[in-house]
């Protein structure tokens, strides 16, 4: 399988706040792009630069070699790939390669699978980490699960996407290594968010704190990239609080088939469920901050500021 720019082309379904950033990198290193959206001005973007709008997932696949899926469900996976009608399967010549992003379940990635090999499809699962930060910036992580030679193949693309791609294997693997992220960011964002709350009511200047903890052993992704956005209070999402609660129940339920407690995750899990009902499921996942702080009866946008 040769892929670049002269032999290969792609299609990209899902143009939201990962999407955009992601099929762009691609159409930079010059591959042709087709691109399909259930809301079509999401991709007048890439339109503009030079991709070739479809009016469905099918006839994506029908003018493809490659096609990534990133969209926000498992059900929304579904739909786009498996529709009888209007999916990409639908639409897949022998030979082509299905590749869904979206972080979704296990299970569905080795269905998908299946179903693909009965075309002579390659589906192939592959994950991603690093917000929206990471996408504009081509430094995802990329968990990948699916045939070694076809994700060996596709390595052309994924350098051009992400900092780290690392296959995790067989069908459904790279899924379940998101599990393994997303059961990290869950505890991780609970400590930013507490650690911020109990500076704040210490009355302490939040940057400096910041500035003193992020470099040391407390130091992390989410405390460097999102604990500056809690301080602003800017709560706009990198990633959705809907999409990561879906995540967390993803978690919960595979821990549960596999026999074990995550009481951590489980309770992360109901502070987002309160998070989404005070009206914050479109808010990016920092905006746990304004659930904790309710409960300690702060008005975080509002607050007094410290003087520097």
């Amino acid at each position: 399988m040769n892929i670049s720019p002269e032999t290969t082309r792609i299609g990209w379904i899902g143009t939201g706040v990962m999407g955009t950033s992601m099929c762009g990198h691609l159409m930079a290193g010059s591959y042709q792009c087709t691109v399909f959206n259930r809301t079509k001005g999401k991709a007048d973007g890439l339109v503009a630069r030079g991709a070739i709008w479809a009016d469905s997932p099918r006839e994506v696949a029908e003018a493809s070699d490659v096609v990534f899926t990133i969209v926000g469900m498992p059900s929304d996976v579904r739909h786009v790939l498996l529709d009888h009608e209007r999916g990409a399967l639908a639409g897949s010549k022998q030979g082509a390669v299905l590749v869904d992003m979206t972080t979704s379940e296990p299970s569905l990635a080795v269905e998908i699978a299946g179903r693909a090999a009965e075309r002579g499809v390659t589906s192939i699962d592959a994950p991603v980490s690093g917000g929206d930060v990471g996408a504009k910036n081509a430094a995802l992580s990329i968990m990948i699960g699916g045939d070694a030679n076809v994700v060996a193949a596709l390595e052309p693309l994924w350098s051009l996407m992400g900092k780290t791609y690392v296959h995790q294997g067989p069908a459904g693997a790279g899924q379940h290594t998101k599990m393994v992220n997303q059961t990290l960011v869950a505890g991780g964002m609970i400590s930013v968010c507490e650690a911020l709350l109990y500076a704040y009511k210490a009355g302490l200047d939040l940057e400096t704190a910041l500035k003193s903890v992020s470099s040391g052993a407390a130091g992390s992704w989410a405390l460097s990239n999102l604990g500056p956005r809690v301080i602003a209070g800017n709560f706009d999402p990198g990633f959705y609080v809907e999409h990561f609660l879906k995540d967390l129940r993803i978690v919960l339920d595979e821990s549960r088939r596999m026999g074990i407690a995550l009481p951590g995750v489980a309770l992360v899990e109901q502070l987002y469920r309160a998070t989404a009902a005070q009206g914050h499921a479109k808010n990016g996942t920092q905006a746990l901050m304004l659930a904790l702080a309710e409960i300690s009866g702060i008005d975080w946008q509002n607050r007094p500021r410290v003087e520097a």
